[in-house]
């Protein structure tokens, strides 16, 4: 029996915390795999040296530091990437996208499909180039009758050791208003994506695939896991000044155009990824808690709080009655002195 011809697989972003668990996940699935990063050959314009590559694999919306770091747009190097396929005569190309795609609206469906309108908030300059990245990828699988495309479209990808600036940008933005429902969110873990991408390799899956958790959680239950306190709304044009100002002197989590999608819903449904095999197996509550330091007090039982409150309770009044007893002790040493006098 001949053996079982190499798979060769070149990864964009390999060296990423996402990068690091595709690698360990598409060792995993038994087949030979030969990695080959992508970003120091195609920024260096070297494509000669990638050859006979059956699959790219291209981490689009993960790689939003370093590719923000390089000033470079997505669809740049989403370009690169196709170019690179074509000089490796690949017949594959995983691209991973964004649900952010979709865009956050109020009429949105809960959750979204994969045959939903993309609608990426026009402000938000990384899920508009995201959509066009996308639609190269479409254009180079039309290209050729013998080619076929794998767009992943993630929820906010986060993990302990891997969450990037833009998954932390976008939870530091959430249960910011007063005496309004916050949208349901979904938090993806990182292993979980890992596993949807060498699902893709391994079955050469062929279309759009939305990846998320099962289910969601709610805006309130966010906010409860966060300890977050609701803080002083401004008016939505104040706010959106304020929040780009901050983002552009560091000294806010928010950059322009993701805050809208921290005021409505996008969830996205998982079911035609899971009629492919692949399944989560970290909750959005899990990935949520895992990924973010918590305030002390939300890890404190609701009867612990109590007694942390009557204790607080106590001590305050006997604070108070201290005060009082000290000025009322003062006053009268005033009045004995001025008798005196």
């Amino acid at each position: 029996m001949a053996p079982e011809r190499l798979v060769r697989v070149a990864v964009s972003g390999a060296a990423s915390p996402l990068g690091e668990r595709v690698v360990r996940r598409l060792a995993e699935t038994g087949a030979e795999v030969a990695l080959l990063d992508l970003d120091e050959l195609t920024v260096a314009g070297n494509l000669a040296a990638i050859a006979d590559v059956d699959v790219i694999v291209d981490l689009g919306s993960i790689d939003y530091d370093s590719r923000a770091a390089q000033r470079e747009s997505t669809t740049w190097f989403t370009a690169a990437t196709l170019a690179a396929a074509d000089a490796a005569h690949a017949d594959h190309v995983v691209f991973v996208s964004s649900a952010m795609v979709y865009g956050a609206s109020s009429n949105n469906a809960v959750p979204l499909t994969e045959e939903a309108v993309l609608r990426p908030d026009v402000e938000f300059v990384f899920a508009r180039q995201l959509a066009s990245a996308e639609e190269l990828v479409e254009q180079w699988r039309l290209a050729r009758a013998d080619r076929s495309t794998t767009v992943l479209r993630p929820a906010i990808a986060v993990a302990s050791d891997g969450s990037s600036r833009l998954a932390t940008a976008y939870v530091s933005g959430l249960g910011r208003r007063l005496a309004e429902d916050d949208p349901p969110s979904q938090f993806l873990h990182l292993d979980d994506l890992a596993a949807a991408i060498a699902t893709a390799v391994e079955q050469r899956l062929d279309g759009v695939f939305n990846v998320a958790p099962d289910g969601w959680v709610q805006g309130e239950r966010v906010r409860a896991l966060s300890g977050e306190r609701p803080r002083l709304p401004l008016p939505e044009r104040a706010a959106e000044l304020v929040s780009r100002l901050r983002w552009r002197f560091q000294r806010g989590p928010i950059p322009p155009g993701l805050r809208s999608y921290t005021l409505e819903s996008w969830v996205v449904a998982n079911g035609l990824l899971r009629s492919s095999g692949w399944a989560p197996t970290v909750t959005n509550e899990q990935a949520y808690v895992e990924s973010t330091e918590s305030k002390w007090w939300t890890m404190i039982s609701p009867k612990r709080r109590q007694e942390l409150a009557l204790g607080a309770g106590v001590a305050a009044a006997v604070a108070a009655i201290a005060v009082a007893v000290l000025f009322g002790r003062r006053s009268y040493r005033r009045r004995r002195s001025s008798r005196g006098a």
